[in-house]
């Protein structure tokens, strides 16, 4: 065929192809479906992109308790709506989307942590399927990959203990009740999964849910449920858990990490943390928050995320940063390990 040919045939096939786009004649409805053949070339470049673009990506040990819990109660407000629980099926109107959301347990063999990582974090074109909202967060990303490695297992009972902690299951629960999902009824954070918000300031409790809100305070667990509150919800939840005892008991706290929380390390221009924080009775800004009674790995959390620049906060979080910075992980370990061990 002569290469005028070939020129011919290609023009013909371009102004086809330009008129079955203008014309409008190709379905883009969702209730059209997919043709068969589009659905297979789709999931092709899905999973061979997915697979790409994960392959350098480190996992970490993900079987961890605490892990899959706050993964498990993420999932039940973020996720479930589309892809369903084991207490509940895919709702209706999710399964008129094209594509609509897969029923996650058979899904999950597919694919190994690397894998689910990336399309946690990066979500999935021409899906529903969203990007995670605080990309910074890659510990609260690895949580839903925990969570979603166990999802296969779990029976409709231990789904409803891990996403719900006791707490009910019912819709349009209170915003304390949505909250207390997490943190507990009492404040205490059930059983050190989730951070202990009794007896915490109400400025700082106020802060820190307008900075999730905002996004100045970077979590793809708290920015959509700060969204949802208004400002009397919001009011109300800062009341109710600012009033609450801080319970437990007090341990024996650590030499180390009292001699950091009491006097700091001014060789490094590491103030004292209680100037601050407590323990005790300072003069201190009422927005900042109060360590005493707090889960350890909590703050060994919040001064790994302060140290890396990946935290955020109120306007108060730039006075952290470059203290964080300066310590240890091993100085980080006894402050938090300090701080869990006492009470006021």
């Amino acid at each position: 065929m002569s290469r005028a040919r070939y020129l011919l045939f290609g023009a013909a096939a371009l102004l086809i192809a330009t008129l079955v786009v203008l014309g409008g004649v190709i379905p883009i409805q969702a209730s059209s479906g997919h043709w068969r053949a589009t659905a297979w070339v789709l999931d092709l470049i899905k999973r061979r992109s997915v697979h790409t673009y994960s392959r350098w990506i480190v996992p970490p040990p993900v079987e961890q308790p605490s892990w899959i819990a706050r993964g498990a109660a993420h999932y039940e407000s973020g996720c479930r709506p589309c892809h369903g629980s084991p207490l509940s099926p895919r709702p209706p109107l999710m399964m008129r989307m094209t594509p609509h959301p897969p029923e996650l347990p058979p899904r999950i063999a597919r694919w190994d942590s690397r894998e689910l990582f990336q399309i946690v974090k990066h979500g999935i074109k021409f899906t529903a399927m969203p990007a995670w909202p605080a990309p910074q967060r890659a510990d609260e990303i690895w949580t839903m990959v925990a969570f979603l490695r166990a999802l296969p297992n779990l029976t409709p009972e231990s789904y409803r203990e891990l996403a719900f902690g006791g707490t009910t299951t019912a819709d349009g629960v209170s915003a304390i009740e949505r909250c207390a999902r997490c943190h507990g009824t009492d404040g205490m954070g059930r059983g050190g999964d989730f951070p202990v918000l009794a007896g915490q300031r109400p400025e700082y409790l106020h802060n820190a849910l307008v900075a999730y809100r905002s996004g100045n305070r970077h979590s793809g667990f708290m920015r959509p449920e700060a969204a949802e509150l208004d400002d009397q919800a919001r009011a109300a939840v800062v009341t109710y858990f600012a009033e609450l005892p801080r319970g437990g008991q007090p341990r024996t706290p650590s030499e180390r990490g009292a001699t950091l929380v009491f006097e700091g390390q001014p060789s490094r221009q590491i103030p004292a943390c209680r100037e601050c924080h407590g323990p005790g009775a300072t003069d201190r800004n009422p927005a900042y928050p109060i360590n005493a009674g707090q889960d350890a790995d909590y703050l060994f959390e919040q001064l790994m995320l302060f140290s890396e620049n990946r935290r955020g906060g109120s306007p108060y979080a730039q006075i952290m940063q470059p203290i964080a910075s300066r310590l240890t992980p091993a100085q980080m370990r006894d402050a938090a390990d300090y701080y869990a061990s006492v009470r006021n």
